[in-house]
This record gives structure tokens, C-alpha cells and sequence, in this order.
């Protein structure tokens, strides 16, 4: 077991550094008693009293004085009995996972562990209960982790009392708040190699792991720092500086396709990962970001040329408010979207780039290269982010609204907007629940969600203006029950950013709702702005979700959104009945403005458009692989289901830049008749569209309405400059 002290050490290393010493400790007692399982009213028991490294506790008949079975809630977060810490074996966060004794470490995650109101015992690592393996109810039964259940194995009563602390819990130091076990937080005085370190010792744990649970943060204070970041799935990694050029990266920060092991450099399931507000010096000239959707590059200052695939297909990806020296290159990406950047050049083409209010940028030459470019972004705001100020506080900074938008919001020094004190936050950790986040959203608090997947068994409601909800390490809200996930009110300027929501198994009728039905106020003054938020129905789970996003306020801005109905996954998680989805994003709200949207296989309608002055600068879209037949992909009588449908009452609609594509892979005999439909109607205009067949595995008749040729066999790209 060498591995893991090496391990517990490293790790030690980055949080002495991140936020002060700390060491290896015997922390003091926060409470102790013990803990009787709900399913057989036995105890948590030090097996043979055995202070061992690696002995793996049991269930026993409870017995008073017994000290194997005392356990210790420290101060540090660990669980301890018999001076030895509850941990995980291997460090493995899978299910099943072996529950053992070792050691004490004040800084390894695999040992923090919260008693929850609902008596779940959570390892803070895993975000997993403690269970009774197999259920077995005998004494000497071993224990494991496993996603939580609300089975009776799984609940605990101690009579030293839980962990959670109420929402109204004193805020953290500014200076040095808590974010958890997964956010390490670098500063230039650390040692290089320490840092290195950690990057490698996250990277190769996530490199491959596209649905795991686990989420991180690795956040770099402002300074300069000689290091290479790997960016693997469901990682951020992020400046802390107000602007872009106050963190310096003397390496890398990129990605790769390498992980599909067959020499193809497919990045075309590049997912879930983010490089945010960092100046990056590659020592040889140029940068690589490799990625498909669901990864944003934001705020980023590159100091040479940038690449965009790794030789095999990437498919979408989507920069804004970044400037980059050199010349990008977008190889064999598939479609892209860049907004209020600049740029030294770009080269080559596919299907489908866009440039929204960016310098440098080719001219709108679609088709020929399919180049689409509007000068300006009629109306945005950036992303809010978390930042140190001179002084060494953290707090939140919130972007101001832009109107006709050219280039970076950061090109002048420091951008407009307003900071918000980390004290006005309610930190998101492991064990919180939808009670204590609706709790802390009722009380004003905005929300800073740490790196982790949510469950949720109620909706989470947001009632006040202008509160902030800031997700890092695409941190994850999962319904568990079938109620929505998150309803928004019909109130000015929310900020929703950096969030996931994963479908439960059990149906949702909407995942994310803007506005209540029937929301008529005007937001033009201060909109509410949804950035880097993202939808996936299955793939982890078998997720069912009927509607995953839905707007009903006006003038709402959505920058950056990936609404998936999984493709593919973990086993028994897709399927045409296995994870259903009708529509991805339906609007109903007035003068709704998105950049850089994306909605992909859902089984209806997959984007229905029915307020008034919407206009969306990129879409990208493939249509649902696996309807097993025509007869189940009917719309009445019409084949198949438009990807974008903008409704009949509308009059005014505007969409730059649309790819739609097909590949029915279950039947390549299936047919949809049209990728884009649409009233015709005078201030309705859609420009430079573009359908695929995919490999002509199926067919799509037309590109809107009944306007463009099929892509097919034989014919596989059908371009088309304007319409209906």
C-alpha cells in the first residue's frame, strides 16, 4: 500500500500550498458515538478490534463500552475509530468499492465522510453512501460504497450526532474558503513539481472516465507557473486572476484524442472539460484543443497558434472573450463557434464555423469555405468567475451586459461588471441536498456549486433577481425522483453557469425551466444569462427527461449550451425506450438570443421555437441514431421530425450558421424530410445552413421546408445559403 501514503502526501502538498498548513494530524473530536444501521439496528465494528491498515470494518451486534465500535466525526472531515481513518481501498470512487481502515490523512478525500439530515453517510470523494454489502443483515457483514438509494442499508444513526452544517453557517474565510476536496488551488509559490504533480495525478484518473462521478476544479492563483495541463473529462481548469494575462501558463493547456488507444485521434467524444480565464505560453509555438461539444475556451489568452483537432474528426466546439496570437487551424474539426475574440488567421473548413463579433476572422464566404461571420454580438454578458482581488480575497466577478459586441470584453484592462463578496455565497458541497440549497437560495445567498453530481428530490427553486448560481468542475444536478430539476423565476438577471443537469431514471417533464408559463415581464435592462449550461438524458444513467430545457422569459441570452440525449454510455443507459427524451430546448420567451447552440437525438422536435424575435448564431445538430424503424419516427404523416421548428404565430425569427446531420444507425432506411422548418414569412431569415448524411447512413429530403436537395448515399452534404 505504498501507493497510498505516496498519494495521501502529494496531495497534502497542494492544499498546504493552496490554503496553509494543514499536515497530518489526529484532528480533535468534533463527535464521537456510535453508528447503528437503519435496516438491522447493529453497529459499525471495528473488525477484531485490529488497528491494522486494510482491516475492513463490519456489522455486529451493538454492545455499551464496546470501543470497536466508537467512531470519531474529526474536526478535518475524516471518520475515525481506533485511531485509524474509514477509507476507501485503492482509492477507488466506483461502486462496490471496498470500505477498509488506514491510515490518517487530513488531506485525502477518499477519508472525509458526511452524515447527512437523511442519515446517508457520504464519502465526500465518491459522493456515495456507505452500504451494507449485499444487504446481508448477518454480523460480520463488510461494507462498501454505492450510488445513493435511500435504502435502509445505506442509513445511519449516530449518537454523536451528523456533519452537515446548516445553510446560515457562518461564511468562510475570504481569504481561504472551503471548496472541497476536489478543488486544488495553486499558488506561484508552490513547488512546480508539486503542481505537476497533481495535474498528472488528475488527468490520468479522468482521462478515460466520460461517465464517471467525479468532478474537479484546479484553479491557479494569480502568478506564473511552469507546468503542462492535460485537460481530461469533467475537468476545469481555471485562472484566478480578474483578467486572462494576470495567471501565466509557461507549457500547455490542452487536449488530446490519445485515449482511443487505436492511433485514430477521434476527438469527437472530447467532452465535458474547460479552460477559463489563463494566459498560456506553449514553449513550441502552438496549443492544441481537440474537443467536440461541452468544452468551452473562455477568457483565454493564447501566446501562439492554436489547433483545434489531432489528426482524427472533432465535432464542435465553441471560444469566446479570447484572443490568440497565431493562427488557428481548424483541421478536421466539424463545426465550431467563436464569439468576441481575436485571432491572428484561420485555415481550412468543414461543415460549419462561425465568428460572432470577432477580430481576425475570415469574411462570410459560405459556402465556399463555409465561413458564416456577423460583425457583432447584438447582446451578451460573459460568464461570472471566481477571482482572487489584490488584496487575497476571492470573490465573484459578474460580466455587464454588452450591446453590439466587438472582441474581448477584457482588451481595454478590466472588464465591466461588478464583484460579488465570496460572504454572499452558500459554497455547494458534498452532502448538501435540495433542502439545504433551496434553504440557502430562500435566505439571498447565490450559490458556488463545488466539483460533485447532486442529487436532487426537490426542485430547486430560484426566486430572486440577480442571483448567481456558479458551477466549477461542470459540477452536476441530478433529479432522483422525477420532479424538474431547476425552475427559474420570471425575475431579472439571474446568472446560471458552469452546471450539468443529468436526467434521473425516473421521467422528468423539464429538467431546466426559465419563467413560469405564461411569463410576459420584459428583461431587455438586465437579462437573465444561462453560460456553459449543459443537458444530458442517458449515458450515465438511463436518464428520461420529456423536456430538458425550457425558456418561457423574454430577452433571455443562452451562451453555450450542449442539450444531449446520450448516444452512447454505460451499459443499459441508451436505447430508443431506455432513454427517452421528446424535446431538447423549447422557447416560448420573446427576443431569446443563443451563441453557440447545441441539440442532438432528441425523438421529436428536438428545438421548437415559438416566441417572437429569437435569434440564435449557431446551431448544430444530429438527429437521433436508433429509431428502430420509419413507422416509429413519424410526425402524422410526415417522416421524421424537424430538428429546429419555429412555430406558425411567429414573425420574426433570425438563425446564422445551422448544421443539421443524420446516421440512423439502427436503420439506415430511415428518412427525415427536412432538417429546418419554419413559417414564411417576411422577417424570417435563416442563413447558411448546411445538412449531412452521415457515412450515408440514412437521408435527409430537404434543408428547410422543402427547399435544398437530399443528403443521402452517394450525396452527402447538401449547403444551403438562405432561407425559407
Amino acid at each position: 500500500m505504498a501507493s497510498r501514503k505516496i498519494l495521501a502526501g502529494a496531495v497534502m502538498s497542494v492544499v498546504v500550498g493552496a490554503v496553509g498548513l494543514l499536515g497530518i494530524t489526529s484532528a480533535s473530536a468534533a463527535s464521537s458515538g456510535t453508528l447503528v444501521s437503519s435496516v438491522n439496528s447493529k453497529c459499525l465494528d471495528v473488525t477484531d478490534g485490529s488497528t491494522a491498515n486494510g482491516n475492513q470494518p463490519q456489522m455486529w451486534d451493538c454492545t455499551s463500552g464496546n470501543q470497536n465500535q466508537v467512531w470519531t466525526f474529526a474536526d478535518n472531515g475524516t471518520l475515525q475509530a481506533r485511531g485509524k481513518c474509514l477509507d476507501l481501498a485503492n482509492n477507488s470512487t466506483a461502486n462496490g468499492a471496498v470500505v477498509h481502515l488506514w491510515d490518517c490523512f487530513d488531506t485525502v478525500a477518499t477519508q472525509k465522510w458526511t452524515l447527512t439530515a437523511g442519515k446517508d453517510l457520504i464519502n465526500v470523494a465518491a459522493n456515495k453512501c456507505l452500504d451494507i454489502k449485499d444487504n446481508n443483515l448477518a454480523n460480520g457483514a463488510k461494507l462498501q460504497i454505492w450510488d445513493c438509494s435511500g435504502a435502509a442499508n445505506q442509513k445511519w444513526t449516530s449518537s454523536g450526532g451528523g456533519t452537515t452544517p446548516p445553510p446560515d453557517t457562518p461564511p468562510d474565510n475570504p481569504n481561504n474558503p472551503d471548496l472541497g476536496p476536489n478543488v486544488s488551488v495553486f499558488d506561484p509559490s508552490m513547488s512546480q513539481a508539486t503542481i505537476q504533480n497533481r495535474l498528472n495525478q488528475v488527468f490520468n484518473q479522468q482521462v478515460e472516465n466520460q461517465f464517471g462521478n467525479a468532478r474537479y476544479a484546479l484553479l491557479f492563483k494569480p502568478g506564473s507557473y511552469n507546468v503542462d495541463a492535460n485537460v481530461g473529462f469533467f475537468t476545469q481548469v481555471a485562472g484566478l486572476g480578474l483578467t486572462p494575462d494576470q495567471v501565466n501558463i509557461n507549457g500547455h493547456v490542452h487536449v488530446e484524442a490519445d485515449w482511443w488507444h487505436d492511433g485514430s485521434q477521434n476527438a469527437t467524444q472530447n467532452f465535458w472539460r474547460a479552460a477559463e480565464g489563463l494566459s498560456v505560453t506553449p514553449p513550441d509555438g502552438q496549443d492544441r484543443w481537440a474537443v467536440s461539444q461541452a468544452a468551452p475556451y473562455r477568457r483565454m489568452h493564447l501566446r501562439g497558434r492554436l489547433a483545434l483537432s489531432d489528426g482524427g474528426w472533432s465535432s464542435g466546439g465553441f471560444m469566446a472573450d479570447t484572443k490568440v496570437d497565431g493562427q488557428i487551424d481548424n483541421g478536421s474539426q466539424q463545426q465550431f463557434i467563436f464569439r468576441n475574440s481575436q485571432m491572428a488567421g484561420y485555415v481550412n473548413s468543414n461543415w460549419n464555423a462561425v465568428f460572432v463579433g470577432d477580430q481576425g476572422a475570415p469574411g462570410n464566404t459560405f459556402p465556399n469555405p463555409k465561413y458564416t461571420n456577423v460583425a457583432q454580438s447584438p447582446v451578451v454578458a460573459e460568464k461570472p468567475y471566481l477571482y482572487v482581488d489584490s488584496t487575497g480575497l476571492y470573490q465573484v466577478f459578474v460580466p455587464a451586459l454588452r450591446t453590439n459586441a466587438v472582441g474581448t470584453s477584457w482588451a481595454g484592462g478590466n472588464p465591466a461588471g461588478s464583484s460579488l463578496p465570496i460572504s454572499t455565497f452558500y459554497v455547494v458541497k458534498a452532502g448538501d441536498t435540495a433542502t439545504t440549497i433551496n434553504a440557502a437560495l430562500a435566505a439571498g445567498k447565490n450559490l458556488l456549486v463545488t466539483p460533485g453530481v447532486y442529487h436532487l428530490n426537490q426542485t430547486l427553486n430560484v426566486t430572486r433577481a440577480n442571483t448567481v448560481i456558479l458551477g466549477l468542475g461542470l459540477a452536476t444536478f441530478m433529479p432522483d425522483n422525477g420532479v424538474d430539476a431547476m425552475h427559474i423565476a420570471d425575475v431579472d438577471g439571474v446568472r446560471l453557469a458552469g452546471v450539468l443537469f443529468d436526467a434521473g431514471t425516473t421521467n422528468s417533464n423539464i429538467l431546466l425551466q426559465v419563467g413560469p408559463t405564461g411569463s410576459t415581464a420584459n428583461h431587455a435592462a438586465n437579462p437573465t444569462v444561462l453560460s456553459d449550461v449543459f443537458v444530458r438524458v442517458g449515458g450515465s444513467v438511463a436518464g428520461k427527461a420529456s423536456i430538458s430545457m425550457q425558456i418561457n422569459s423574454n430577452n433571455v441570452i443562452g451562451d453555450h449550451a450542449w442539450i444531449w440525449r446520450a448516444d452512447h454510455g454505460n451499459p443499459n443507459t441508451v436505447g430508443w425506450n431506455v432513454n427517452t427524451g421528446r424535446n431538447g430546448l423549447i422557447v416560448n420567451g420573446n427576443d431569446v438570443t443563443f451563441y453557440g447552440l447545441f441539440v442532438e437525438h432528441y425523438q421529436q422536435y428536438q428545438t421548437i421555437w415559438n416566441g417572437d424575435r429569437g435569434r440564435t448564431y449557431f446551431y448544430q445538430n444530429e438527429m437521433p441514431y436508433d429509431p428502430p424503424n420509419q413507422a416509429a419516427y413519424m410526425n402524422g404523416s410526415t417522416q421524421g421530425w424537424a430538428a429546429y421548428k419555429v412555430a406558425d404565430s411567429v414573425t420574426t425569427h433570425e438563425a446564422w450558421g445551422l448544421g443539421s446531420y443524420c446516421f440512423f444507425s439502427t436503420n439506415s432506411s430511415v428518412v427525415n424530410a427536412r432538417a429546418f422548418e419554419t413559417p414564411v414569412k417576411p422577417g424570417i431569415r435563416f442563413r447558411n445552413m448546411i445538412t449531412v448524411s452521415l457515412g450515408g447512413t440514412g437521408t435527409i429530403s430537404h434543408v428547410i421546408n422543402n427547399l435544398g436537395a437530399a443528403a443521402r448515399a452517394g450525396h452527402t452534404e447538401e449547403p444551403l445559403v438562405s432561407g425559407p
